[in-house]
C-alpha cells in the first residue's frame, strides 16, 4: 500500500497487489498482479497490470491483461489495452480502447473514445 502522504517517482515492479491512495510518477509494471488506485491516489504512469481499478486519478497508457475498472469518482486519461472493461457511470474517460482477446490476440474491436467538435452550419451557411 501507498498512502496519502506517500509519493513516489521511479519504477514499480513486483509479484504482489498494489493499494494506492498516495501519488505515483514513472512506470507501474505488476503483470500478474492488481493495482487500485484508491479515491485520494494520483497515479501518472504508464501501467501494466492483470486487473486494473481506478477510483481516483490514473493518467498514462495502461494495459491490462484481464480487467480494467473506472469506478464512478474515477477518472483515467489515456490509452487502454484490455480484453474486459467496466466505465461506472459518472466516471471520466478521455483516451482510446483496444480491446484485446485473453489468450493476447487482438478481437478486432477498437474503439476510440476522444473529444471531438463537429462544426456544420444548419442550412445556407458558407464554408
Amino acid at each position: 500500500m501507498i498512502g496519502k502522504s506517500l509519493k513516489v517517482k521511479g519504477t514499480i515492479t513486483g509479484h504482489e497487489d498494489l493499494y494506492v491512495d498516495g501519488e505515483i510518477e514513472g512506470t507501474v509494471e505488476l503483470e500478474e498482479n492488481s493495482l487500485t488506485v484508491g479515491p485520494n491516489g494520483n497515479v501518472s504512469a504508464d501501467v501494466k497490470a492483470r486487473d486494473i481499478t481506478v477510483l481516483g486519478r490514473l493518467t498514462g497508457n495502461v494495459k491490462a491483461g484481464e480487467r480494467i475498472e473506472i469506478r464512478k469518482t474515477g477518472s483515467l486519461e489515456g490509452d487502454l489495452t484490455t480484453s474486459r472493461i467496466v466505465i461506472e457511470d459518472g466516471a471520466v474517460f478521455r483516451g482510446s480502447i483496444d480491446i484485446v482477446k485473453a489468450d493476447g490476440g487482438s478481437a478486432g474491436s477498437r474503439a476510440g473514445v476522444k473529444p471531438q467538435t463537429v462544426a456544420k452550419p444548419n442550412g445556407g451557411g458558407s464554408e
